[in-house]
């Protein structure tokens, strides 16, 4: 109490020193909680960027390790490469449910194509390139790109990989479509494929295998492809003209019905961390795929994502660093000067018998009193100001994250349905393929939190012990006797 109550008095005695020191502790103050909070929300924005983007990984043809050993000008090297390459083992729907079925992976999706003939719809002529998945298929009999369509059948929203990055987008849907989308004959088709046939939705199409088995499709849906670049400059359609949409269902039957048909299938596996890739890849050859494969993961993209985010929070960290390094050696240079100027204060006290820690509490508390207020203040104007600040420099992030959702949902035909896409009407389950979910932080308390208090409070102390540091050193080394003789 005696230390308290001396230290208060001191306080009110020298109230412009402690004015002074009491601004730069705001300052700091409200610098801090600035940063903290942008700190605190690039590392929220961080982690809702990596968890909205799946850990996903594909299966593909390892080219070069095929090709290592082969040269081009050697006549039995040609030949060896390509029984090498025709002696390839494929895999297929059952090969990726047993890869799926493993300890490393938390789901999967997959397309799966078919070529088939019109039987009452022709072809979007004069020359169109099928947009088939790439893969390697199984069973035998022509090649898909004889076929006048490829029938490509997705097993889930996930794997319209074509729809979410906005390469295909809706321009017609029926109301119920996504509700049977994934279960029977229906399919999208698109536009120019449907202008050039006269069709529209509800209508239905005649398809044919090449030994005349014939599968009957309604239409329930009309997109259009905006990839320019993919239009054939000797074709007056799109590569995608003549691709048919459906479900992996509906494609499955028809291979079942007939298993001479060629088709090729390209499965994703979500796993639960990057680091059990070898592992899985091992799983993978051990339950029977080929080694002229390899497992590839979306990493890189998952990491671009939060680059920009990255740098955002580097600065904060830099810049919160800088300023507990300058604002600790300032304090540190005005409590030495505040030292040496009551330096006869001290040899007083010190003389009529005030122990050196009771001395040192006395000063150490002035100080403890001057920080708390200033950080009070300065949390409270930091808090204030770090929304704008924070949402300022965060907001193409949060626009962005926002704007590509509300994209997503406009190439699945959204915008032209009642309720949107089921299941992923809540952007908490718009996950994977470039999906991220952000929401905007536009309340003080989303930002200056109890974890930012805690960590001010924290520097506000860690400044106190380091600017206290001058007064705990002088006051041992003083000599109340010296002192004393110094000032007469």
């Amino acid at each position: 109490m005696f230390i308290l109550k001396n230290a208060w008095i001191s306080i009110k005695r020298n109230k412009g020193r402690n004015i002074l020191i009491g601004i730069i502790i705001l300052i700091i103050a409200c610098a801090c909680t600035i940063t903290l909070a942008i700190k605190n929300i690039a590392v929220d924005l961080i982690d809702s960027y990596k968890s909205a983007y799946d850990k996903e990984v594909t299966i593909s043809f390892d080219r070069a390790n095929m090709m290592k050993e082969f040269d081009p000008s050697q006549a039995n090297d040609r030949e060896n490469a390509r029984e090498k390459f025709d002696n390839i083992a494929s895999y297929t729907i059952s090969d990726v449910e047993s890869f799926a079925n493993s300890k490393y992976i938390e789901s999967y999706y997959y397309t799966y194509g078919i070529g088939l003939n019109g039987n009452n719809i022709e072809k979007a002529e004069i020359e169109s390139n099928n947009n088939m998945p790439n893969g390697f298929g199984h069973g035998k009999g022509n090649n898909i790109s004889s076929t006048d369509f490829t029938l490509t059948g997705y097993s889930s929203l996930d794997a319209m990989s074509e729809f979410i990055s906005g390469t295909y987008t809706m321009n017609e849907i029926a109301d119920n479509a996504w509700d049977i989308a994934f279960d029977g004959n229906y399919v999208f088709i698109n536009q120019e494929l449907a202008d050039y046939n006269d069709l529209n939705i509800n209508d239905k199409i005649k398809l044919e295998d090449e030994d005349g088995n014939t599968y009957e499709f309604e239409i329930i849906g009309i997109f259009k492809e905006n990839d320019e670049e993919s239009t054939d400059v000797m074709s007056m359609f799109s590569n995608s003209a003549n691709t048919l949409v459906t479900n992996a269902s509906a494609v499955i039957s028809i291979t079942t019905s007939n298993e001479d048909l060629n088709a090729t299938i390209n499965p994703t596996f979500i796993i639960d961390s990057y680091d059990n890739v070898e592992k899985l890849q091992d799983e993978f050859y051990e339950k029977g795929l080929d080694e002229n494969f390899v497992l590839q993961t979306n990493e890189e993209i998952a990491l671009s994502a939060v680059s920009s985010i990255e740098n955002i929070n580097s600065f904060a960290t830099t810049f919160l660093a800088l300023t507990l390094i300058i604002g600790g050696i300032v304090l540190f240079v005005i409590n030495m000067i505040n030292i040496r100027e009551r330096k006869y204060e001290i040899g007083v006290l010190r003389t009529i018998g005030i122990s050196k820690f009771k001395l040192t509490m006395q000063f150490v508390s002035e100080l403890v009193i001057v920080s708390v207020v200033a950080l009070i203040l300065g949390a409270c104007i930091g808090a204030v100001s770090s929304k704008g600040v924070s949402n300022s420099l965060l907001e193409s992030e949060i626009n962005s994250s926002n704007e590509r959702t509300e994209e997503i949902d406009r190439n699945f035909g959204g915008a032209n349905m009642n309720g949107g896409i089921p299941n992923r009407g809540n952007r908490d389950e718009m996950r994977g393929k470039g999906m991220p979910v952000v929401q905007a932080y536009n309340s003080i308390d989303a930002v200056v939190d109890i974890k930012v208090l805690l960590e001010l409070l924290g520097i506000g102390l860690s400044l106190v012990l380091i600017s206290s540091i001058a007064s705990m050193i002088s006051i041992q080394r003083f000599s109340p006797l010296t002192i004393l003789k110094e000032r007469s």
